[in-house]
């Protein structure tokens, strides 16, 4: 395999796809050793056909405004490969969605999914709509009109979304409500639903929980004492609140919270229950800016236009959006003595930016290894569903915490070089080698 032949001719295929065409180059550049070193894999044009979505479905999404007049926004779906299981990913409504951002993550979704363990394959799927403004109503009529077109190409072993970007329990709900009575089937077809229908136990807190519990099994492996160490962590969303939750709860201080109007630096800590639970208040709110956090709060202060990767931090968590941490901010974490970066975000660091730490040995994981908690616990509620049975939270989170634990592991089995452990390389390379391996045995499909 020739990374930048591949390349090249995607790049002519796909032009202007820039986050998918980044993802893929990040995934090929890990591999190309451990490919080169099997020939079964090149004759079967394995990475040619992995790099590949199965499908995709495009439609557009009519509904009506409270007012009466009509609107139309693009949905999509990408089935991205199922060879381990059936397509899992999230839904994402968001005005900045579009063909190349979901290729991008049902792409990463297939080897994050593959390292759970769990039978899952890679999805994702979304639209160009934001529910920011919108009534109840409104969103209601969106979701419907959205799963009325998507409702016959997913099923519990066929393919299985939950939620992501502007998609919380509320769009679940709907879009399940709505695949129920045309299916007319309860079946779990969707996870991250309300408990009262068949969701589990900790899904909410379950990509930050995850996250943290990847963070701290490599602060064990590298002789690190998580307790006392002070944390930067973006957004304030529902990653980001139980990122900052459990890590509280392991002992940590995180100081940062952040939005598009700037940063929020707390030297007390966002530690206490009043404050972590005013971050749901905050996003709940439907405005997604962070300063009305330091008029709540004396002990904190509001740096417009600033990140938090620009503090004296021992840990780095970005939790908001894509390439939201570049190759100026990696190099002032750096400069700051930072000794830890995970991605909590979907390749929430730039490609400049992750090179720059492997190149500098800083130790850094990336998004599909670290915020597989929340998938993992996704895949759990599947299973939940499929036994008709509920957990309570200790198993949830007993079992959560084991997948983040093998997880690590797969990554330091792969990953490990001389004085070094390459957790991309890991990551992609342990991801890959179970997907090769289901697709290989499946013949040419």
């Amino acid at each position: 395999m020739r990374v930048n032949d591949i390349m090249t001719q995607l790049e002519a295929k796909h032009p202007g796809e820039s986050e998918y065409l980044q993802a893929v180059k990040e995934v090929l550049i890990s591999i190309e050793e451990v490919y080169n070193e099997h020939p079964e894999f090149e004759k079967a044009a394995i990475v040619e056909r992995l790099v590949e979505p199965d499908r995709i479905f495009t439609f557009r999404v009519p509904w009506v405004d409270d007012k009466g007049a009509v609107h139309v926004n693009i949905g999509h779906r990408v089935q991205f490969n199922g060879a381990i299981g059936p397509y899992k990913g999230g839904i994402r409504f968001h005005p900045s969605v579009t063909l190349s951002t979901l290729k991008f993550l049902g792409f990463e979704q297939t080897f994050k999914n593959a390292l759970t363990t769990l039978p899952m394959g890679g999805g994702k799927g979304g639209a160009d709509f934001s529910p920011k403004g919108k009534s109840d109503a409104e969103i209601m009529r969106f979701c419907q009109s959205f799963v009325t077109e998507l409702w016959r190409n997913i099923g519990p072993d066929t393919d299985v979304p939950a939620g992501d970007v502007g998609v919380g329990g509320r769009e679940v709900g709907y879009m399940f409500g709505m695949y129920k009575k045309l299916a007319r089937e309860h079946t779990g077809t969707f996870t991250g639903k309300g408990l009262s229908f068949g969701g589990s136990r900790l899904r909410p807190e379950a990509t930050g929980f995850g996250a943290l519990y990847f963070v701290q099994q490599m602060c064990k492996t590298h002789n690190i004492d998580l307790k006392g160490k002070t944390i930067g962590v973006s957004g304030f969303g529902n990653v980001a609140w139980g990122a900052i939750t459990k890590a509280t709860e392991l002992g940590a201080k995180v100081v940062t919270i952040s939005g598009p109007d700037g940063m929020i630096y707390d030297e007390e800590g966002v530690n206490t229950p009043e404050k972590i639970e005013y971050l749901l208040e905050l996003r709940n709110s439907g405005n997604d800016v962070c300063e009305p956090y330091a008029e709540e709060f004396p002990s904190a202060r509001f740096y417009p236009g600033k990140k938090p990767w620009e503090c004296k931090i021992d840990i780095a968590l970005p939790c908001a959006f894509q390439n939201e941490l570049n190759i100026k901010d990696a190099k002032m974490l750096k400069d700051n003595g930072a000794l830890l970066v995970a991605e909590v975000s979907n390749m929430g660091c730039t490609a400049e930016a992750v090179d720059f730490f492997v190149e500098n040995q800083m130790l850094f994981a990336p998004g599909k290894a670290v915020n597989a908690g929340g998938v993992a616990c996704s895949g759990l509620e599947m299973s939940q569903n499929a036994m008709h049975l509920s957990w309570a939270n200790d198993e949830v989170d007993k079992r959560l915490h084991q997948i983040m634990s093998d997880i690590h592991q797969q990554c330091v089995s792969y990953g490990r070089q001389e004085n070094y452990i390459n957790y991309v390389k890991g990551a992609n390379v342990a991801g890959f080698m179970k997907v090769a391996d289901a697709m290989m045995a499946q013949g040419i499909v």
